[in-house]
This record gives C-alpha cells, sequence and structure tokens, in this order.
C-alpha cells in the first residue's frame, strides 16, 4: 500500500476530463456536494439486452456523470472514487512485469482509491488477493507501476 499526496487541479483535471483513467474499472465512489451522492459500478446485467461479461462499469462510463455532480463555483466538501485496473488487463499486468507466482484468477482487484476531504487529494493503492499470500511481489509491482502511471500522464505530487 503506497499512499501519494497528489496535487487536486492536475489529478482532477485527468480523473474527470481527460481519458487518463478511462481503461479502469470503476468500483464505487461516493461525492458531497449539496448532496451526497453514492455510486456502485456493479453492472446489473438483468437491465441490458445483451448482458455484459464483466462485472464493473469502466470509469469512461461515468466520468462525465461524475463531472456533473461536482462541476460548479465550489469544490466537494469531499469525495471518494475508487478504481482498479480491469480484470481483463491482469494477465497482460503480470507478464509485463514478469510476475510468474500469480494467475489473473489469483487477483480480485489492484486499487486506486482516491480520498480527497476538502483540502488535500490523496491516492492510496492496494491489492486484493482471492487467496492469502506472504509474497508482496504483486503490491510492490503495482505501488512502482502506479507512481510510474502518474509520472507519465503528468499527475503532480503536492511537495
Amino acid at each position: 500500500m503506497n499512499m501519494f499526496t497528489l496535487s487536486a487541479k492536475s489529478c482532477m483535471s485527468h480523473l474527470l476530463l481527460k481519458e487518463t483513467f478511462d481503461q479502469f474499472s470503476f468500483i464505487e465512489g461516493e461525492i458531497t456536494t449539496f448532496n451526497k451522492f453514492t455510486l456502485d459500478g456493479f453492472l446489473y446485467k438483468d437491465f441490458f439486452d445483451k448482458k455484459p461479461e464483466r462485472s464493473y462499469s469502466y470509469w469512461r462510463e461515468l466520468r462525465d456523470f461524475c463531472f456533473n455532480i461536482i462541476k460548479g463555483k465550489r469544490t466537494p466538501l469531499n469525495f471518494k472514487i475508487i478504481l482498479s485496473l480491469a480484470p481483463e488487463h491482469f494477465g497482460d499486468f503480470l507478464k509485463e512485469h514478469q510476475i510468474q507466482t500469480f494467475s489473473p484468477d489469483d487477483i480480485t482487484g489492484l486499487y486506486l482509491n482516491f480520498h480527497y476531504d476538502g483540502t488535500i487529494l490523496q491516492c492510496i493503492t492496494g491489492i486484493s488477493m482471492r487467496t492469502f499470500t506472504m509474497d508482496k511481489s504483486l503490491e510492490k509491482e503495482w505501488d512502482a507501476y502506479v507512481e510510474g502511471f502518474f509520472r507519465k500522464a503528468g499527475i503532480e505530487r503536492e511537495k
């Protein structure tokens, strides 16, 4: 688990206005402005004529909705947005980072937990596995990946 304190202006631009996080799954969110809005990213498959194979919405499908809640003259009182690398990318991640001790089916989530308290925006990384393991190689690689992802995207960290 790694905690990044991010520039709110820089990160919010990437989160709400750009496609930076669009390939991630949206797990859940809560935004407090004049009301508290709670969002569940879980797809209710019975709603669809053609049932999706995935379990969660992509961030790109909810980004504009969240932007419309947040936009305005005042910043939100707080929010939390939880994203995960989409499960269909777990195998590529393991392969790219040469992690051979796990399979994609071992992973429940590779998470980005964004939290804004009205003044500070933080992102806490995390992983979830289907079984207990003492092997921290996946966790270390995920933390390093996220740090590089933020740097490459130009998401600034607070000093």
